[in-house]
């Protein structure tokens, strides 16, 4: 087991906001592509809306009201699709996503606000669009980039395809990650956004590059920007990257599934949870503090959705989400009651009309993102289990004089319940709790609450003054 985890502080204390640039905000309609429809239009794979980096900076007011202070961006390098991810050029800005003007200045605006701004690394595969395919599209084996992908045989044909693909997308040809000078591309892309003003890279589909390509591209950053944070998207299995050479964090989806479990399905009751939580803990040891939590992302159906539109639910995983060890991940729309099933729907336009806005849900992530930053016992801390009775979960987390006990209940409702406050806690005070000022007592190092409503969750702090 490694002691000592490598990886920038910044991250430690992060609030990251997830960005799907198309999606978000139109603030530059002179570059909208052809048939752009309504922004409030029903998503779909094919359609456009408009937004682009000129809309991230037109809106940071919004990411600075909810209290985030980074953003994970999907891709937004020329392509042909909304979503990106069929890379034509990476060092060229997709023409109705902005210039490369448009993204110093949401860079520059960021930093003055001292936001972090981590870019989409697709580096497993490009698009049938990227120039190297063509040309071997049009030159067949003399190309000189015919070792750049992985072909079965010449014509190169999509159909049937002859390549090897990303997931079987015939748009979506996989680079060969052997040839040196496919290495020295995506390595220099890497030096390239970060001399720009990036502040790292979240690696998309990673597990399907060869790790030793990755060990080069975690030098090669750090030795741009030693203070550059580098994610990985794994969905199964961490384990190869708590090595301490490849990656500071993953998105942990292994938490999000156990999240879900608990507090919208109600599939799994708090003993499940606090064992299951525990082992992931085990297996990312001391790198556990910069993993991303999230709830979802632009792959998955949104977390209202989830919860059956339940938003009691969604509060009491934001809740958990912010107070557990890791990196809070926010998915745009999430903090303000957005709705939507898997790809497409979940990539809606961000809604801007306040009045369709569920303000308890923002206003309960708005109260989290300010408690996280001013606990360092939720940055810093230990994580300690105090309760596991059927629903009901309560944990302690601790950092010098900062504590915060946290209960969680997604099923029904309790009364008079006694939660212990662990070893090392004062016996007796009065706790308050975060979200509604309620003041709980505590004696004899137990704390007492006569009610807990269903599907309702408390973070309490000890009143100052009252504490034996």
């Amino acid at each position: 087991m490694i002691e000592r985890w490598d990886a920038p502080e910044w991250a430690r204390s992060a609030i990251f906001y997830q960005i799907f640039p198309e999606r978000f905000y139109n603030g530059d309609p002179s570059n909208d592509p052809q048939n752009v429809v309504p922004w409030d239009s029903t998503p779909t794979r094919e359609n456009f809306f408009g937004g682009d980096l000129a809309g991230i900076r037109a809106r940071l007011d919004h990411l600075e009201r909810l209290g985030a202070n980074a953003i994970y961006s999907t891709p937004f390098f020329k392509a042909r699709t909304n979503h990106r991810y069929d890379t034509s050029d990476y060092f060229e800005i997709d023409p109705a996503a902005g210039t490369l003007d448009d993204f110093h200045a949401l860079v520059e605006a960021m930093h003055q606000r001292g936001m972090r701004l981590v870019l989409d690394a697709v580096f497993n595969h490009c698009g049938d669009g990227f120039w190297a395919f063509e040309d071997v599209v049009r030159h067949g084996a003399d190309s000189a980039y015919a070792d750049w992908f992985d072909i079965a045989s010449f014509p190169v044909t999509a159909e049937p395809v002859s390549y090897q693909t990303c997931g079987g997308a015939a748009f979506l040809p996989k680079l060969n990650h052997i040839s040196p000078a496919v290495r020295e591309h995506l390595l220099k892309v890497a030096r390239y956004w970060l001399e720009q003003g990036a502040d790292g890279w979240r690696l998309d589909v990673p597990w399907k590059v060869p790790m030793d390509f990755w060990r080069a591209f975690r030098q090669e950053v750090l030795n741009t920007n030693p203070d550059a944070y580098i994610a990985a998207e794994v969905w199964r299995g961490t384990t190869p990257w708590m090595g301490n050479d490849t990656v500071h964090g993953v998105m942990n989806y292994q938490v999000r599934s156990a999240i879900l479990d608990f507090l919208a399905y109600d599939s799994m009751d708090a003993e499940d949870f606090d064992y299951e939580l525990a082992q992931i803990r085990r297996e990312h040891g001391p790198s556990a503090p910069y993993h991303l939590t999230l709830l979802g992302c632009h792959d998955t159906p949104r977390i209202l959705t989830l919860c059956g539109g339940d938003a009691a639910r969604v509060r009491l995983a934001a809740i958990f989400q912010f107070t557990y060890i890791g990196i809070p991940m926010i998915y745009y729309g999430d903090e303000i009651g957005m709705a939507g099933d898997n790809d497409p729907f979940c990539r809606a336009g961000m809604v801007w009309d306040e009045s369709r806005w569920n303000h308890a849900l923002f206003d309960t992530f708005r109260t989290l993102t300010a408690f996280r930053r001013d606990h360092p016992a939720l940055t810093q801390g230990d994580f300690e289990p105090l309760l596991t009775f059927n629903g009901v979960y309560a944990y302690r987390r601790c950092h010098t004089a900062d504590e915060v006990i946290v209960v969680l209940n997604p099923r029904d409702a309790r009364r008079d319940l006694h939660i212990p406050l662990g070893a090392s806690a004062e016996p007796g005070g009065t706790w308050q709790d975060a979200l509604s000022e309620t003041r709980f007592t505590a004696s004899g190092g137990v704390l007492h609450l006569p009610e807990l409503p269903a599907r309702s969750g408390y973070v309490l702090t000890p009143v100052k003054g009252d504490h034996a």
